[in-house]
């Protein structure tokens, strides 16, 4: 008798995970899976603790409850040292950019190659360019974050956080500042990366257009009853999905 092929593990694992922000609880039993080259939107009204459970995905908080793992390691597990180099597993586009304001884009990008890879300095360099020139900013190596515009900012943070070649992206608000077209350019980097690297993503967002264009699933967050009340494709969820998760996603759908 032929047997099924075993089942791959999930990238990202979640089980029972409570969160907290500012000391208040803010979700609380939170179990789901990421699947490898999967793209996962997480989704919900403001203050709901979207960006919150981000910062608990990529382990710079530690959760009330539950746990994390990322490959079925657990992330909060061993030593510092430990702890670090599974972060180094996965890139981070945060909201605001985080790109150091004193360094040239392409210094901002060859520092993480430097401290963690070995490579001499030319090799850096040309591996920071080719980043930038993936996600449409090549030329820009030597331009300071300042001389940035918002969408170009986004796109250099995006190629800060591929610089070490990771398959897993987290993505907090990438589109969040942007007029229609540059979040929609920056919703199809997510999916060219996905296609052409296999990349998993996991992507905080409250656009409407960009959770129907990138998602393969998306989880919502419920406000009120402090935790996942959805989980599916945004499609099935828009027809069929619990009410509160029907009227998020019909903001976005037109009259």
């Amino acid at each position: 008798m032929l047997q099924s092929p075993p089942t791959p593990m999930p990238r990202i694992q979640v089980r029972g995970l409570a969160i907290q922000a500012g000391g208040r609880l803010v979700q609380q039993g939170l179990d789901f899976d990421v699947q490898a080259g999967e793209v996962l939107v997480i989704m919900g009204a403001s203050g709901c603790g979207k960006s919150t459970l981000l910062r608990h995905l990529v382990g710079l908080q530690r959760p009330v409850a539950g746990t994390v793992r990322i490959d079925g390691d657990d992330l909060h597990a061993g030593s510092a040292a430990a702890q670090a180099a599974r972060r180094r597993r996965f890139g981070v586009m945060f909201q605001a950019g985080a790109l150091w304001s004193a360094m040239s884009l392409g210094r901002n990008l060859m520092l993480p190659l430097q401290l963690f890879t070995g490579l001499d300095d030319a090799e850096c360099a040309r591996r920071a360019r080719y980043k930038l020139a993936l996600v449409g900013l090549d030329g820009a190596f030597d331009l300071a974050p300042a001389a940035l515009s918002g969408g170009m900012r986004k796109r250099a943070a995006l190629a800060r956080a591929l610089v070490l070649d990771p398959t897993l992206l987290l993505l907090d608000e990438p589109g969040a500042g942007l007029d229609p077209a540059n979040t929609a350019r920056l919703d199809e980097l997510v999916l060219n990366l996905r296609h052409h690297l296999g990349t998993t993503v996991v992507m905080v967002t409250h656009e409407i257009a960009s959770i129907f264009a990138v998602a393969d699933r998306a989880l919502f967050l419920d406000d009120h009853a402090m935790t996942m009340t959805a989980l599916g494709p945004p499609r099935d969820l828009l027809h069929s999905g619990p009410p509160a998760v029907r009227a998020f996603l019909q903001r976005g759908t037109g009259p």
